[in-house]
């Protein structure tokens, strides 16, 4: 959360301090030294001139002005424990003022803090106390100089301000506390969308990555290991393997160097990227996994593959490409069926199957993960991929995307 940068201008309840050892209680800031040196002495002004009149009063004993001198002084300095104690003092300030006039500007700052520190219906109950001894006081400390009605509305106004000031200080405190916290919750809600948005980015190149780089090595591994199976191939043959390999390699590092551009700053690597694919690029991928030896069938539908969605056909594109990398990973030597078919309000469906492969292999190692990656990928496109194995041991691959009319 961001911090103010002179704390020590804020009072110590939104300032964030605490006293080492005393956890939950806020240390006076600057401003709190400040403002209670100035009420202490406000007070002990009020104290004094009440003081002064009533040692005017020739009718008044000395144990009397003594016993006013003490119990004023006593108020006074009663103010500097209002901040942690402010109930209490409130109630006794009150309670003193009753008899001693010289109580009254301290009991007035009491209520204030009162005020400022706590609810209403503290506030509220104790003000009403306050109200009701404001009139008793000139009754039994009567001012010679001022009439009985003048004090008592004197008193119950001077009351009402500084309670209504208390609280409008109050519900000031509340605001910003208020707005703190909502400035807070809106920071850490930036944090976590930001969070999720590079997650999603991650997600999304690392399933990018799968889907270009899986389908790549599995025709350098499956052409890699007819080299390693078959030492005795016609050199024609060797070679037809090993430029497939070279090719298949510096396809793959073409495809990493386009996904790692996607981490690159804006218009930073950019004139080297390749067109992404396509509906129309789906015969040369077929036409590559035929190339790789694999046996594959394509019966595509779709009048005008150009006029497909650009996402639509990228997406047909990469279920078909992993779909076939799969079969050529779990189903070596087996034929594969390729079908697209549909149209502008038809949507496009795309399968793709294989039945159970002849021969024993050796399995390609995989994650797993290509057919989740898939389904996640129909599901961002407003579609659906369903797969599943097949009655006579193959494997099925089904997606249907929407396509405008």
């Amino acid at each position: 959360m961001t911090r103010t940068e002179y704390p020590w201008l804020l009072p110590s309840a939104l300032a964030d301090h605490e006293r080492p050892g005393h956890p939950g209680r806020p240390r006076r800031t600057v401003r709190d030294w400040v403002v209670d040196i100035t009420l202490f002495l406000c007070a002990a002004a009020f104290g004094t001139a009440a003081l002064s009149a009533i040692e005017a009063d020739p009718t008044t004993p000395d144990g009397v002005v003594l016993a006013d001198s003490l119990i004023g002084a006593a108020a006074c300095c009663g103010l500097w424990v209002r901040r942690r104690w402010p109930v209490a003092v409130a109630v006794t300030l009150t309670v003193v003022s009753l008899v001693e006039p010289v109580a009254a500007g301290a009991m007035l700052i009491g209520l204030f803090s009162l005020a400022v520190h706590r609810p209403f219906k503290p506030v509220a109950f104790i003000g009403a106390g306050a109200l009701v001894v404001a009139p008793l006081q000139p009754m039994l400390r009567p001012d010679p100089e001022t009439s009985f009605v003048a004090s008592a509305i004197i008193g119950v106004l001077l009351i009402l301000l500084v309670l209504s000031w208390g609280m409008v200080v109050r519900s000031r405190r509340q605001l910003v506390v208020t707005l703190r916290e909502r400035a807070h919750r809106a920071e850490t809600e930036a944090a976590l969308r930001a969070e999720q948005a590079q997650r999603l980015a991650r997600e999304a190149i690392a399933r990018e990555m799968h889907d270009v780089l899986a389908h790549r090595l599995t025709l350098l591994s499956v052409h890699a290991g007819a080299l390693e199976f078959r030492p005795d191939a016609p050199p024609a043959e060797v070679g037809r393997a090993a430029g497939v390999i070279r090719d298949s390699a510096h396809e793959a590092l073409q495809d990493l160097r386009e996904i790692i551009g996607v981490l690159r700053a804006p218009g930073e690597g950019d004139e080297g990227n390749r067109p992404q694919p396509t509906l129309v690029t789906l015969d040369a991928l077929i036409d590559e996994s035929r190339s790789a030896g694999m046996e594959v069938t394509l019966d595509n539908s779709v009048a005008d593959p150009a006029r497909a969605p650009a996402a639509t056909g990228r997406t047909v594109y990469r279920i078909a490409q992993e779909a076939l990398t799969n079969a050529r990973k779990h189903a070596p030597g087996a034929p594969v069926g390729v079908t697209v078919a549909g149209g502008p309000g038809d949507g496009l469906t795309i399968e793709v199957g294989n039945p159970a492969p002849a021969e024993p292999f050796e399995p390609v190692p995989g994650s797993g993960q290509g057919l989740i990656g898939l389904t996640e990928r129909a599901s961002l496109a407003g579609g659906s991929l369903d797969h599943g194995p097949r009655p006579d041991g193959g494997f099925t691959v089904r997606a249907r995307l929407p396509w405008p009319a």
